[in-house]
């Protein structure tokens, strides 16, 4: 190595800023290798062997550690040490024996453009860094078996500089090795070194502040609710390509109203809730009591660089095969009620399943899909094929980067029988009026076509919006036709770079015709306002309002207003 004279003392005085509070943080030791003894005591003309293991400084500058005490006039200015402790100066012996030391044995590098920096005093303890560096080189060479190249007066330089900084040395020691069992315990105790944390708290206030019940045409309860819902994704890599995401989650948020299996009905459904029906319930409603369960486990891995493939052991539907979000980016996230959040198709079925999305350059992607919720269950009317499922395919078209609009197919299956029990989850499509929900006492085989789609107008403000129809076969009984729509106005920026306004009209599936003579005959409209603001980019706040006319498309029954405040933490 080429000699490098004082340049050595500012790799050892960039270490100031950590060495001179007494506090060494085991990212910034100025010496290569920490594992390396310290200060090994020099007895007549050996030293004891310590490490086999290179121990320079290497190219240390004054950027790599940030000081401790920063002097922003001038960055080659001395640092003093908050201990106080005298300096030692280039016209002292031990400044001068040192550098002697590493200009023989090249133990410490210095600045990368090789300039001459070396006439500052430093601090004991910056001192007795380079000192420490030189002791370990000493030791490595006698450790190769080439003693030979170490001078017997090298050696008693080293002894007497040994025992003159004995205690600066003992203390960087002792520092070392609480960094050392410190660091220790982090990789003992390190969960994974490819699964990463991502969790999110939703605290929800609702409240019903008009409107009847949807079954018995009376006032619906109108008591303020505060409920959470608490997500945890360990989201794990195995390639740097692929993603395993495991989701936990607890909730206790009761739908305002449901509709559920009742096969004493003549429509095989009937409404719960306060509201009687689908119509109207919040996006982040479910309750499990607090209890924690697996809400999604899903892995997804690329097949070439145009193709992702997924495979999901459970989830919430089409939606976590990435078949919808992009297609109502900012109401998927944003908006408060369940319909406003995506075309009610993709609802038709969840569980587990695969999916594959395949990117055509970037005009344009298809997605494929197929989810049952009844994979693990080998009994009769169950099972992957042989119970309810859903099967997607669809087209989306690039219009431009932030403009799109998405074809969809779906073709699903929901059984009905005795040994379905009251009270048994039957959504057909999640959101719309009972009738739209309805079995009828028999199967249901549902073929929905969809088009939806967001146009960036501005970079203030997006149009979007979708048309969805499905013809229900009530196996044995007829058919029926099912249509929805909806328009949507996004503000993103809103008053402040982040926030998020946004406005929504739309129908909530309803049963137009049926071959059975039951139908919903009144209109109803689904209306919605919400403004997300963001606090900071972990907590933001979403007051909105949703307005429902003629709830389950019943003209006898008062308009539902349904007033909610969400707020999400993001960590």
């Amino acid at each position: 190595m080429k000699p490098v004279s004082f340049t050595c003392f500012v790799a050892i005085a960039t270490s100031a800023a950590v060495l001179a509070p007494l506090s060494l943080r085991a990212a910034e030791l100025p010496i290569s290798n920490p594992q390396t003894a310290l200060a090994p005591k020099l007895e007549d003309n050996s030293l004891k062997q310590v490490t086999k293991q290179e121990s320079t400084i290497a190219q240390v500058t004054p950027t790599s550690i940030a000081p401790a005490n920063p002097q922003p006039a001038n960055n080659n200015e001395q640092v003093t040490s908050v201990s106080q402790l005298s300096d030692v100066r280039p016209t002292d012996w031990a400044f001068q024996a040192l550098q002697s030391l590493v200009e023989r044995y090249g133990c410490i590098a210095g600045y990368p453009d090789r300039t001459y920096r070396g006439n500052r005093a430093l601090t004991r303890f910056e001192f007795a860094a380079g000192l420490n560096a030189c002791l370990d080189r000493v030791n490595e060479l006698i450790a190769a078996s080439t003693a030979d190249l170490v001078r017997k007066e090298d050696l008693a330089t080293l002894q007497k500089l040994q025992a003159d900084f004995a205690t600066e040395l003992a203390t960087i020691r002792g520092r070392v090795d609480a960094l050392e069992a410190r660091t220790t315990t982090l990789e003992r105790q390190q969960f994974s070194t490819t699964t990463k944390l991502q969790g999110e708290v939703v605290l929800g206030a609702t409240s019903v502040i008009s409107g009847d019940n949807a079954v018995t045409s009376t006032e619906a309860q109108r008591n303020p609710t505060f409920a959470y819902r608490v997500r945890l994704n360990l989201n794990t890599s195995f390639t740097g390509r692929d993603l395993l995401t495991t989701r936990l989650q607890a909730n206790n948020i009761v739908p305002l109203g449901q509709t559920t299996q009742d096969p004493t009905s003549p429509t095989g459904v009937r409404g719960l809730g306060v509201l009687g029906t689908n119509m109207g319930r919040v996006e982040f409603d479910g309750d499990s009591g607090g209890a924690v369960g697996l809400a999604l486990l899903r892995y997804r891995f690329p097949l070439s660089d145009s193709t992702d493939v997924y495979i999901a052991g459970t989830g919430n539907g089409f939606v976590d095969l990435d078949a919808s979000s992009q297609l109502n980016p900012f109401f998927d996230g944003g908006a408060v009620s369940l319909f406003a959040l995506r075309n009610p198709i993709y609802n038709y079925s969840f569980g587990a399943g695969v999916g594959i999305r395949q990117r055509l350059g970037t005009s344009a992607e298809i997605n494929l899909g197929y989810l049952t919720p009844t994979a693990n269950n080998p009994a009769n009317r169950n099972g992957l094929f042989n119970g309810q499922y859903g099967a997607l395919a669809q087209l989306i078209v690039n219009l431009s980067p932030s403009s799109r609009i998405g074809f969809t197919y779906i073709n699903a299956y929901a059984p009905f029988g005795a040994d379905l029990q009251p009270d048994d989850p039957f959504n057909l499509s999640a959101t719309g009026s009972n009738l739209a929900n309805s079995n009828f006492g028999s199967p249901v085989s549902i073929n929905a076509y969809g088009i939806s789609g967001t146009f960036q107008v501005s970079p203030k403000f997006a149009l979007g919006g979708w048309v969805g129809y499905a013809n229900h076969n009530y196996i044995g009984q007829g058919r029926g036709d099912v249509w929805n729509w909806a328009v949507t106005l996004a503000f993103p920026d809103l008053f402040k770079q982040g926030n998020l306004g946004g406005l929504f009209i739309g129908q909530e599936p309803r049963l137009a015709r049926s071959d059975l003579g039951a139908r919903d005959r009144d209109s109803s409209l689904h209306l919605e306002a919400f403004y997300r603001y963001r606090i900071n980019d972990n907590i933001a706040i979403t007051p909105g309002v949703i307005w429902i006319t003629n709830p389950d498309y019943n003209a006898a029954n008062q308009d539902a207003v349904i007033g909610v405040i969400r707020t999400v933490f993001a960590f």
